[in-house]
């Protein structure tokens, strides 16, 4: 294994490296076009980047291979060497195999970071979802990449603008028609769009928005990108090299990448999702949103511009930072509680819109949850959005039910009726693979408080004993789901908070599956009702306490923190 690594990684240096230089030369150049100097606002001399050529995509698809296939067989070629010392009796101690590993994960993640750096386009939305998760890659690449959260390279304000003006003004309109105010340095500039603030005039609403324009010729560039990715991965479907089957999961993104392009379609989307959300399940009563949600604009909707509500804040991804700026310790009783709202929030919002619908946002990270100004919690980015068919939802509800009943974690009858549950949802499992191995699955993506996984299966994913490793396939229909619920099981790991989503979303699927409730049932609607008022009592005394002085809020605050603890592990532990 070792010489034929070798080989691929020599085959790659020798053939590659001219085509790779043109393909730098000519990246340099479109990216040249998208930030050209801002001097001039004048439309006339706006140039809108062209859309890449197949010569183009090829040149950009033989820079990633050059870059990709070393990483990839470079670890190929650890793993033969290591295997090959094992065959001749020569085994190396822990400390000295973690080190290789650890010099191979330090190499590899710079190379890809560079890759990244170079190529941008979908390349960071792989980087995004890679920093979010400590609990699944080595800790080299999540730090190496974290940088790729938010805020790329923007396009020239000249060119926003000039997006603006083609796809919103009507005929008779000028710019000052629409607004009042417009910024030209962006929020934030990811790989599709990139996002002013602007205030509109009042014919539109006299409102503070936010202005969500698409990067010219961008579509061509994204959509070659995910089929470098897909062709990377398809070789390793079933092999231990990788921890998931990712050839499936860039599949489904694929997929759902082509509606990303549509902002009419996000702004739908994001309609649909708030006015599901507003509702008590039954549709009788309206709720409060424990997020909160932009809105559209109506009439500044186009399929390449989206004027929606500002939304003042920091995404996620940076909020560690704000915190320490303010002076509040990360570590603190208010952080805490906050990431208990937090969790409580996604939870809520990804069950509901999951199971009762089956249609929810499907494109969950750091860089899309924003931490607001007055500590609430907003959802922001609807460009991806999942349907789910109503026979997997339907399945879904039973499973979390199952797991949130079970009488303990190894009773055979609870994890047979687990794992068979599991398996209609459509995942394949190795043929070698334990009795347990469908209910440990489900038991590791939606019970983060487990410990201890039937079939003595580890939590962690990169363990050779994850039964993660036991999956063959994973169905489409439900990658998304299940990059919803690591997002929520990764925060919880991160914020050190034991969290069950089967515990949590049980409840919703019992409403579900019982069909809508009886007017005559006005007890339960009462207690609903109770119920809801507490938890808005909750959060307004929240926000009231943190509004106290320091040395007054504190011992308030680990009061509090205390309460919560105490209650979620009585819950816990009564499932037990």
């Amino acid at each position: 294994m070792p010489s034929s690594s070798a080989s691929v990684s020599r085959t790659v240096h020798t053939f590659l490296p001219a085509i790779s230089m043109e393909l730098k030369e000519s990246i340099t150049t479109t990216e040249q076009q998208e930030t050209a100097s801002d001097d001039d606002d004048d439309d006339e001399d706006v140039t809108f980047p062209p859309p890449l050529s197949q010569l183009d995509r090829l040149k950009r698809a033989a820079v990633f291979w050059s870059k990709a296939v070393p990483i990839v067989a470079n670890y190929y070629g650890l793993i033969g060497t290591l295997k090959l010392q094992e065959i001749m009796g020569e085994t190396l101690d822990e400390e000295t195999i973690e080190a290789l590993w650890n010099e191979k994960h330090e190499d590899g993640a710079q190379k890809l970071f560079e890759t990244v750096a170079d190529l941008k386009g979908f390349y960071v939305k792989t980087a995004q979802i890679i920093s979010s998760r400590q609990d699944l890659f080595p800790k080299q690449y999540t730090e190496a990449l974290s940088g790729f959260a938010d805020n790329l390279d923007p396009m020239p304000a000249s060119l926003a603008k000039a997006v603006v003006k083609q796809e919103l003004l009507n005929t008779d309109e000028t710019w000052d028609d629409v607004f009042v105010e417009f910024d030209d340095k962006p929020l934030g500039a990811a790989s599709v769009a990139q996002v002013h603030r602007a205030v509109l005039t009042e014919k539109y609403g006299g409102k503070e928005v936010a202005v969500k324009i698409q990067r010219p010729s961008i579509e061509s560039k994204l959509m070659g990108d995910i089929a470098n990715l897909k062709a990377l991965s398809k070789p390793f479907q079933g092999s231990d090299v990788l921890p998931l089957d990712y050839y499936t999961v860039f599949a489904e993104l694929e997929a759902q990448l082509g509606d990303e392009f549509d902002f009419v379609a996000e702004a739908v989307a994001m309609d649909r999702i708030y006015n599901s959300l507003t509702r008590s399940m039954d549709g009788s009563t309206l709720t409060e949103l424990p997020l909160v949600m932009p809105r559209p604009v109506p009439g500044l909707v186009s399929k390449r511009v989206l004027v929606m509500d500002y939304l003042e804040g920091v995404p996620l991804s940076r909020a560690r930072e704000e915190m320490l700026k303010k002076g509040i310790d990360p570590e603190s009783p208010e952080a805490k509680l906050f990431g208990r709202k937090l969790l409580t929030a996604l939870t809520y919002c990804f069950g509901r819109n999951i199971l009762e619908q089956g249609f929810f946002h499907a494109d969950p990270h750091p860089g899309n949850i924003f931490v607001l100004e007055n500590g609430d919690i907003g959802l922001i980015d609807f460009g991806q959005v999942k349907q789910i068919s109503g026979r997997n939802r339907e399945t879904l509800a039973k499973v979390m039910i199952a797991l949130d009943d079970r009488l303990s974690d190894d009773n055979p009858d609870d994890l047979k009726k687990i794992g068979d549950l599991a398996l209609q949802l459509g995942v394949e499992l190795n043929d070698d693979a334990q009795d347990e191995a469908a209910a440990a699955v489900g038991m590791w993506l939606f019970d983060g408080s487990i410990k201890n996984l039937p079939g003595g299966y580890d939590n962690a994913e990169l363990s050779p004993n994850s039964p993660v490793k036991e999956l063959k396939s994973f169905p489409q229909d439900l990658v998304l789901v299940g990059r919803s619920a690591i997002l929520i099981k990764g925060l919880s790991d991160r914020l050190g908070i034991p969290w069950s989503l089967s515990q949590q979303w049980a409840p919703i699927a019992r409403e579900v599956l019982s069909g809508p409730k009886s007017i005559e049932d006005s007890r339960v609607r009462f207690k609903s009702v109770v119920g809801t008022f507490k938890e808005w009592g909750k959060g307004r005394g929240t926000r009231l306490v943190q509004r106290l002085p320091s040395p007054v809020r504190s011992p308030i605050l680990k009061a509090m923190l205390k309460l919560e603890e105490r209650r979620a592990k009585a819950a816990m532990t009564s499932k037990k």
